[in-house]
């Protein structure tokens, strides 16, 4: 299968009318971004911006005895480096590669000279902002209330969203890593979804055969997320038609 390497495969970039997105095109940079790459590493200063297309991005933040938890994902729906927009240059947290694939990278300096701009970019760019603070809020509350069973189903449904496969490149040690749980308590919720039906795991590969089961086991938090991040891509597409109408 080939892999896609256009840019309007990231929702954001495919909502900017073409006047705006003639001005980034030949500044956007096709990277591939393969498994575990660290892309941001905290307080160090944001050069670029990534667009995703195929690849997942994982925000984490990692604690002084360097356990770690993933608070938010980044995958066609968005854009990493929101702090350059947001008044900063740097992150607290850091940002690795979680499912291998490819983005658009642009530089710090043309996707602030076109933000400032107040374009639809700059209007885009802070409701994507919004839908990613409900992400990282909700993914705190599962943390503290939520079975590590229903967070591995948060975790799975929406590495689906952003994956065009079924088939997910992921060991449990990974997985025990995002949630910031131990390790065998991912083996055993894992058990008890394949048991169901739901996954198939085998040499770090979890195939989801029933996402339907999924959904009905995973906490709310998911629905949270989901319906946060489908207003964003509504608007995003009501602007683009409107932009080419």
């Amino acid at each position: 299968m080939s892999t896609p390497s256009n840019p309007s495969q990231n929702f954001l970039l495919a909502a900017l009318p073409k006047a705006e997105f003639d001005r980034l095109v030949d500044h956007l940079e096709r990277v591939h971004l393969p498994l575990g790459e660290m892309l941001y590493q905290p307080g160090e200063q944001l050069l670029h911006a990534y667009f995703p297309t195929t690849a997942i991005i994982s925000l984490h933040y990692v604690m002084e005895t360097g356990a770690s938890a993933e608070s938010a994902g980044v995958g066609n729906e968005g854009v990493l480096g929101v702090s350059l927009f947001m008044g900063g240059d740097t992150t607290s947290s850091s940002a690795v590669v979680q499912t291998a694939g490819h983005a658009y990278r642009l530089a710090s300096d043309m996707l602030m000279q076109e933000f400032n701009r107040a374009g639809l970019l700059q209007r885009v760019l802070l409701r994507y902002t919004q839908a990613l603070m409900t992400q990282m809020a909700q993914t705190a509350v599962c943390y503290r209330h939520h079975t590590v069973e229903q967070q591995l189903c948060r975790w799975l449904l929406l590495t689906l969203d952003r994956s065009p496969s079924n088939d997910l490149v992921m060991t449990q040690e990974l997985i025990a890593n995002m949630l910031g749980v131990r390790r065998e308590g991912v083996t055993e919720a894992a058990g008890n979804l394949q048991r169901a039906g739901h996954i198939s795991y085998r040499r770090g590969h979890i195939a989801v055969l029933d996402r339907a089961g999924l959904e009905q086991r995973v906490c709310e938090c998911y629905a949270v997320v989901k319906t946060e991040i489908n207003r964003l891509l509504s608007d995003v597409r009501y602007r683009q038609n409107g932009a080419e109408e």
